[in-house]
């Protein structure tokens, strides 16, 4: 048996509506991020601080992360995105300048 068309885009709208509707409210509702993600909002005490091992360790450890990496101005770097990553954005003279995830 063959729907009429504004029947069956209707169907496929529902089956798709309901295949995107698999998360709990306490997945929603829930600010605690998951064991390793990245938070960079505690790390921001490094703003304007020389970057060094002691530094760079802290922040990862506030943040959350399980890896941080310097990034230098005019460094090549990769553009994947890492969640449980914490990058420290720093000047020409070693000063943090950004505090960002991934």
């Amino acid at each position: 048996m063959r729907l009429p068309i504004p029947a069956a885009l209707a169907a496929i709208a529902s089956l798709l509506t309901s295949a995107c509707s698999t998360l709990t409210a306490s997945q929603v509702t829930d600010p605690t991020p998951a064991a390793g993600r990245c938070n960079a909002a505690p790390a921001q005490f490094a703003m304007g601080r020389n970057a060094d091992t002691a530094l760079e360790n802290e922040a990862r450890t506030r943040a959350g992360a399980k890896a941080v990496r310097v990034l230098r101005p005019n460094q090549v770097v990769t553009m994947e995105f890492n969640a449980e990553r914490l990058n420290l954005t720093v000047d020409d003279k070693g000063r943090v300048t950004r505090v960002s995830c991934g």
